[in-house]
């Protein structure tokens, strides 16, 4: 690539035809006729055709491109395949649906404009309708339609205004209104480059003029504000949310609103990687922010003003496209990704299923879409998912189903069926007649949590337990929630994994903010290895103002592994326990714990007595004669 050509625009292009209307030969032709081909290799291959007593095919010359690139071999690593004297073109790899659809959704990479092969030896064909519905329901409006293989027909101008007729009827239905139509014959080069005498009666554009007419596209700065969040990091004492603005203006002191969690807090500051800092950014840039709250808020979460939020559902309406041998069926479990997030779903209902190639509908009641399917359906999801309606804003409106580890189909959501603000709309919390300040002044002490966290071995169990022992004999209302306690109940049906230890301390959080509601000081001892969840825990009990004291049981590695109570580090060395925290997986030290227990320094009667200081601060006990 030249240094001139590197400063051309761009535009993504996506090439679809039935598997044989001559597509690789087009695209093959295409290379050549723009100088985009590596010095040397079309005579290369001419030279092998003629040792071998073959005629020349521009498909092998694809094949030989494809298998170069697969081997990081002459082809530009940025992709960018062919040129004209305009544009650089990058061309979406779309070898049938299922590539093409999962791309296309995932937003991986999303085409700007559209050539659609049909053969004037064949027609349209079924295949050729399909494409065209897949094209109308991914958003692609700049369609160039290459009726190929007019050299097979004698460049016939019946034939061709036949098959434009008949195409043009079709995509008219399904709202797309295709640029132009141009006969071409790929394998000879006619009006790709340049008109040809061959076919004389067609005055209109080459394949390369058209292409030069389709827009760039613009940046939808112009709609309400969509952030998903791609992930969180820290970084000098901050935590920077980073994602791609996939539509809409952000600035500094802006509120946002994350949803599905709906957190609030303000934009402090838009950072991106090895660049000052900025005062607002907009759709299409990949930025970090920070924020004057820090909130507990997690990848897939989508920042939006919270004057033009998103959807929330719980059950949506949806166009799908199913492309998987294994059908789509109601009641089973898939996985539903829009933008970054990622929730388990499953059919609920069809409501009718669309002939991609005849658009006739069958509304007969169905239970399952099968492979190629077009069907309006219903999708129950199992948490809230943060979605658009596809017409108002389609970058986060589109979405794909797997269904295990592959992409099996994806979809636009029409409707929102059901909000996702709660598990139902029918759910009232229950209001309770006696209030936490009641059972304040019966117990003589406010409610409160007591978090202790620290590598197994560290101490904490030890120390809960003489906390718990303590307090309770001093009569106040005291019970401690243990983490391998938790495992055998509340938590026995979670694993190991990220998620499911997220999920354990969650659940801990919950359970320890319900108790602390009813004024109980409740003490935790988890290992909670993670800043991040341990914020989630906080923030849970601040939500509910109760007062959250987190304590880091300290004890150095090598000392935790010298006690192992319970001989699990051994197991760890051995290889028997996988993401063992301290060997295998990491802990997150506490930045700014509420109290540090060195246990390697400090006797646990010391410890105690410490935690009693703090908690005597935070929960107001008013017993006369209290005393520590």
């Amino acid at each position: 690539m030249t240094a001139r050509a590197s400063t051309l625009e761009q535009l993504k292009i996506v090439i679809v035809g039935h598997v044989d209307h001559g597509k690789s030969t087009f695209i093959g032709r295409l290379f050549h006729d723009t100088g985009s081909l590596p010095e040397g290799k079309y005579e290369q291959l001419v030279k092998i055709a003629e040792r071998r007593g073959v005629p020349f095919e521009w498909a092998n010359l694809m094949d030989s491109l494809q298998s170069e690139r697969d081997q990081n071999i002459t082809m530009d690593t940025s992709q960018i395949w062919f040129k004209t004297l305009k544009r650089q073109y990058v061309i979406i790899d779309a070898p049938g649906h299922k590539e093409f659809l999962k791309n296309m959704i995932t937003g991986a990479a999303r085409a700007d404009a559209a050539l659609l092969l049909i053969a004037a030896n064949e027609g349209v064909q079924e295949q050729s309708r399909r494409h065209g519905y897949l094209l109308s329901l991914l958003g692609v409006k700049q369609v160039v339609v290459l009726v190929n293989k007019m050299d097979l027909i004698d460049y016939d101008e019946k034939a061709f205004e036949k098959i434009k007729k008949e195409y043009t009827d079709f995509l008219t239905q399904i709202g797309i209104h295709p640029n132009t139509f141009i006969p071409i014959a790929a394998k000879h080069g006619v009006n790709i480059a340049a008109h040809d005498e061959a076919c004389a009666w067609y005055k209109g554009m080459t394949v390369l003029e058209a292409l030069d007419q389709f827009e760039l596209p613009t940046e939808p700065t112009d709609k309400s504000l969509r952030m998903p969040l791609q992930d969180i990091f820290r970084f000098d004492h901050r935590r920077i949310l980073a994602g791609k603005i996939e539509s809409g203006k952000l600035k500094v002191g802006d509120k946002l609103l994350f949803l599905p969690s709906y957190k609030t807090s303000e934009v402090k500051s838009i950072e991106s990687w090895n660049s000052p800092a900025a005062n607002e950014a907009s759709a299409g840039q990949s930025v970090g922010i920070t924020l004057t709250e820090q909130i507990f808020v997690e990848r897939g979460e989508i920042a939006v003003h919270e004057s033009a939020p998103c959807k929330v559902g719980k059950l949506i309406r949806a166009k799908i496209f199913w492309m998987s041998r294994v059908p789509f069926e109601v009641g089973k479990r898939y996985r539903l990704k829009v933008a970054t997030q990622d929730v388990e779903c499953e059919l609920k209902k069809v409501i009718k299923v669309i002939d991609a190639s005849t658009l006739d509908t069958n509304d007969t009641e169905k239970s399952k879409v099968v492979r190629n399917d077009v069907a309006e359906v219903e999708i129950a999801l199992k948490e809230p998912l943060a979605i658009d309606l596809y017409n108002d804003i389609a970058e986060t409106g589109r979405f794909v189903l797997v269904n295990k580890t592959e992409v099996s189909g994806g979809g636009v959501t029409m409707e929102i069926v059901e909000s996702g603000r709660t598990k139902s709309d029918n759910i009232t919390a229950n209001k309770a007649q006696i209030t936490y300040d009641d059972r304040v002044i019966k117990n003589g002490h406010k409610g409160a949590i007591v978090w202790l966290t620290g590598l197994s071995g560290a101490g904490k169990s030890t120390i809960a337990n003489e906390l718990e022992k303590e307090l309770f004999t001093r009569g106040l209302q005291v019970v401690s929630v243990d983490g391998d306690n938790l495992r055998f109940g509340l938590c026995s049906n979670l694993g190991f994994s990220a998620e499911d230890r997220s999920e354990n301390i969650r659940r801990a959080a919950e359970a320890a903010k319900m108790m602390a509601e009813f004024g109980q000081i409740v003490i935790v001892s988890l290992i909670s290895p993670f800043l991040a969840d341990r914020a989630r825990a906080r923030e849970i009990a601040q939500e509910a103002e109760i007062d959250f004291i987190e304590i880091y049981v300290n004890a150095p590695l090598n000392v935790c592994e010298a006690r192992d109570p319970k001989h699990l580090y051994k197991k760890a060395r051995n290889g028997e326990i996988a993401q063992f925290t301290g060997i295998s997986s990491p802990y997150e030290a506490p930045e700014k714990p509420d109290l540090e227990i060195p246990t390697d320094k400090l006797p646990v009667k010391e410890a105690v007595v410490e935690i009693m200081h703090e908690l005597l601060k935070r929960v107001e006990i008013r017993q006369e004669g209290f005393e520590i």
